[in-house]
């Protein structure tokens, strides 16, 4: 487990992830800062269930919307929210989602617009809803990808 600089273990790790992800690495949000290497010990050791309301709250999406596409069950929500903390996968599909938001926050300047992109058919994804097309690893690539032409003025 990862110790902080006082030589103690941090009380929750992976709190704050979400916020991270969405603020970005520069800081545009308050929260602790996250190296790579404290991200991934974060997620090995699973997020917090709070972390996933974070994410919820930041999109804005109703949870029988958001759980489908991070492949969570409403029964595995159940026993995640009495343990307290989610399972390492789970963790990760958070995060995907997190850093695809922080990423249409920078392109889009704003999470209000960052939210109706994410949330709206899009011509460079063949017409897919970025978040549903995110629910694989190569699908949140192809929509990061879209960002990026667009932020670069690539017609897309």
């Amino acid at each position: 487990m990862e110790k902080t600089l006082s030589g103690r273990r941090p009380k929750n790790p992976g709190a704050g992830a979400v916020r991270h992800c969405v603020g970005g690495p520069a800081g545009k949000t308050r929260g602790p800062a996250f190296t790579p290497a404290r991200l991934i010990a974060a997620l090995r050791a699973g997020l917090p269930y709070a972390e996933l309301e974070e994410l919820q709250a930041r999109l804005q999406t109703p949870l029988d919307q958001l759980l489908p596409r991070l492949d969570i069950s409403k029964a595995t929500l159940h026993r995640r929210k009495a343990a307290g903390r989610l399972e390492p996968a789970e963790s990760d599909r958070v995060l995907r989602f997190a850093r695809l938001l922080g990423r249409a926050v920078t392109v889009m300047e704003s999470e209000d617009q960052a939210r109706r992109w994410l949330n709206a058919p899009q011509t460079g994804l063949g017409g897919a809803v970025p978040l549903d097309y995110a629910d694989s690893e190569v699908g949140a690539r192809e929509v990061e990808d879209l960002l990026g032409r667009i932020e670069y003025g690539v017609y897309s």
